[in-house]
This record gives structure tokens, C-alpha cells and sequence, in this order.
């Protein structure tokens, strides 16, 4: 009996160090950032335009802007009149790598007459700070901020794009500032939801410090046409999650069948593009 009891008290304080080492590291775990530094805009994508945003708590944050049907495009000073009053699609990304990795996104929208701001979040891309759910909230309204004040962006051209992690960072921006429209790719209800799939044996919603509450988001907003976009072979987001949070505002869904995370399909595939391209369409015509 005292060497079994010997055995349960080994095995949890075993269970005990590995569940209190992942409550410490799990931003480590939920955060992958590439750093920098990046290349010019414009050396990314001719007419692209290098921009600084500013936080709230005093950061300063690299991003892009492109302009739609720009010179990337060879439109000439037509091509960037139109950009001053095309559709405008700020990009939230994921929870991995930086915007270097979303020129592709933004160069199928441009081409679309849609313009594009890529941003890297605090820590990411050479920017400073530490990411947080708190912090890129903080963020997210930054770059809100530059597209409303400094380049006079109207509710009506402005389209939230959010992947993954960056769908709990636009959605709840929307509860705050509602856009035109709002495409979310691979959501899920809340990010204790994945947690729970991948460590179903950790309590994980009471460890979770970063909730990202997306269904509960996207429930609340009232008017805002939106869509999901998820791949039906997805093992970090399950399908069914990103299933959860479109029937939490009964929006449209596009299934790409076969796809994964990661696959580059949901980066700038047919599927995925179409669907805002689409959306803005709906909203803007």
C-alpha cells in the first residue's frame, strides 16, 4: 500500500510540474513569431507603402499598405486614384511568422482593386514587445486607427480579414468598431476550444490566460455581413470548430475540401479569395 500510495504522489507531483511549466510557457505556445527585419513595402510589391503604427501603450508597429490596382499592377496614376477609394481590407494574421508571409494574400486582393494593410503584431517581425491577447487588441486598433484617420477609410470601404488566431483579434475589434464585412479563416469559438483538442488531458480553460472569445464576438455584432473559411482536413483548427463559430451568427461558410492549416490554398487560393472578393463586392455595390 505505501509503495502504491509512493507511486501516486510521484505521478502527481510529475503531472503537477508539467501542467505548472506549461501554465508558465504557454504564451511560448501559443505565440510563434518570426522576426525581422522586412524588406521595404515597395520592394515587396511595387507601389506598396511602408507605414508605423502607433499603440496606445506607446509602441511602434511596422506594416504595410498596398494600394488596390496600384502600380503593381502597371495602372498608372488611374490605378492609384482608384486605390484613394477602393475597398480597404485590414489583415489580421495568425499566430505564426510575420506579414512577409501574407504578400501573396495581399497581392491576389490588389489585383481584385481591393487594398490591403499587413501589420505584425507586438513581437513579431522585429517589432518590440511581448504578444498578448490584451496587447494585440491594442494592436489591431492601431492599425484601425491609421486606416480611419490618417487615410480616411469610411465604415462602409473597410472589410476585416482575421486567420486563425487573428479572427479573436478582428471579431473582437467589430464589437468595438463594426467594419463593412468580415471574412474569418480557420476560426474557432474560443481558444480554449483548441487548447482542449490538443491537450484534452490539461484544464485547460482554467490555465488559459488569452481567451480570444471569437463566437461570443461574432454573436453580438448586429448588420455585419460575414463569412468563414476553413479547410475540411484542418488538425490544428478542426473543421468542427470553425463550424461553431459560423453558427454562432449564422454566416456563410466555404469548405475547402482537402485543405489543411497551413496548405496554401487558405492563403491566397480561389476558394478563399473569391469569397472576400465576393463579400466586398455584396457590401460595396
Amino acid at each position: 500500500m505505501q509503495r502504491i500510495l509512493l507511486v501516486v504522489v510521484v505521478l502527481m507531483g510529475v503531472l503537477g510540474a508539467i501542467v505548472g511549466g506549461m501554465y508558465v510557457a504557454q504564451r511560448s505556445l501559443i505565440y510563434h513569431p518570426s522576426p525581422g527585419p522586412l524588406p521595404s513595402a515597395s520592394d515587396v510589391l511595387p507601389g506598396g507603402e511602408d507605414v508605423t503604427l502607433h499603440t496606445s501603450d506607446g509602441l511602434a508597429l511596422s506594416a504595410w499598405f498596398f494600394p488596390a490596382n496600384g502600380s503593381a499592377n502597371d495602372a498608372g496614376t488611374d490605378g492609384a486614384a482608384d486605390a484613394e477609394t477602393s475597398p480597404v481590407v485590414l489583415v489580421a494574421q495568425g499566430n505564426g511568422g510575420n506579414r512577409g508571409g501574407r504578400v501573396d494574400l495581399a497581392r491576389a486582393l490588389t489585383r481584385h482593386d481591393i487594398s490591403v494593410l499587413l501589420f505584425d503584431y507586438r513581437g513579431y517581425g522585429g517589432n518590440q514587445g511581448d504578444p498578448t491577447e490584451d496587447g494585440l487588441a491594442r494592436d489591431v486598433r492601431a492599425a484601425y486607427g491609421y486606416l480611419v484617420s490618417e487615410r480616411d477609410v469610411p465604415r462602409e470601404r473597410l472589410f476585416y480579414f482575421g486567420e486563425s488566431l487573428g479572427s479573436g483579434v478582428v471579431s473582437e475589434l467589430a464589437t468595438e468598431h463594426p467594419p463593412a464585412g468580415m471574412l474569418l479563416r480557420s476560426p474557432f469559438p474560443d481558444l480554449a476550444a483548441v487548447g482542449s483538442e490538443h491537450y484534452p488531458w490539461l484544464p485547460v480553460r482554467l490555465l488559459l490566460k488569452d481567451r480570444y472569445p471569437v463566437a461570443d464576438n461574432v454573436s453580438a455584432l448586429d448588420d455585419v455581413p460575414m463569412v468563414v473559411v476553413y479547410g475540411t482536413d484542418d488538425s490544428i483548427v478542426p473543421p468542427a470548430l470553425s463550424e461553431q463559430v459560423a453558427a454562432a451568427a449564422d454566416m456563410r461558410r466555404v469548405a475547402v475540401e482537402g485543405a489543411g492549416h497551413n496548405d496554401r490554398v487558405l492563403l491566397d487560393g480561389p476558394e478563399l479569395i473569391g469569397a472576400l472578393v465576393e463579400l466586398v463586392a455584396s457590401t460595396t455595390r
